[in-house]
């Protein structure tokens, strides 16, 4: 049997790892696919301190966002609760629903901070009252933020 060869990923492969990585796989494989499709290079001393550097350059990177988050949702938490002003009928039914980009945009117009949308998760709002809204601001950092849903 012929030992594995170390490789470093150029490009995302599926089923064997992301670009940077440091994988093992067959010599076959390495010579005949990875290598001529320049998917991967051989591992050699100089280019894993070329991606020990970007890894670590990705972490500090990582630790920057996830600090602005939770400056971002320090602020959030700050503001108390989002008035969202709806057009109601019977019962304090309202018409429509209460939508991610409105209260993306309720959010702009108090804090002037600008929210992904697809990062707020509502419940389903029929009638007039306080919700509680989650809004993802990164992969560990999410806040509640109060939600009045009053007449127009």
């Amino acid at each position: 049997m012929a030992k594995r060869v170390q490789l470093v990923l150029n490009q995302d492969v599926s089923k064997l790892g992301k670009s940077g990585d440091l994988v093992e796989v067959a010599p076959g494989y390495a010579r005949n696919y990875l290598i001529p499709q320049k998917l991967a290079t051989h591992a050699t001393p100089g280019i894993l301190k070329q991606v020990e550097r970007r890894r670590e350059q990705e972490r500090q990177r990582q630790l920057e966002l996830k600090q602005q988050a939770l400056e971002q949702k320090a602020a959030l938490e700050k503001v108390g609760s989002l008035k969202i002003a709806k057009q109601v009928g019977e019962n304090e039914a309202i018409f429509g629903t209460v939508t991610n980009q409105e209260v993306a945009d309720a959010i702009q117009a108090a804090t002037s901070q600008e929210v992904d949308r697809r990062g707020i998760t509502i419940p389903d709002i029929g009638k007039l009252g306080t919700y509680k809204a989650e809004i993802k601001l990164h992969s560990e950092v999410t806040a509640q933020i109060d939600i009045e849903v009053v007449a127009n």
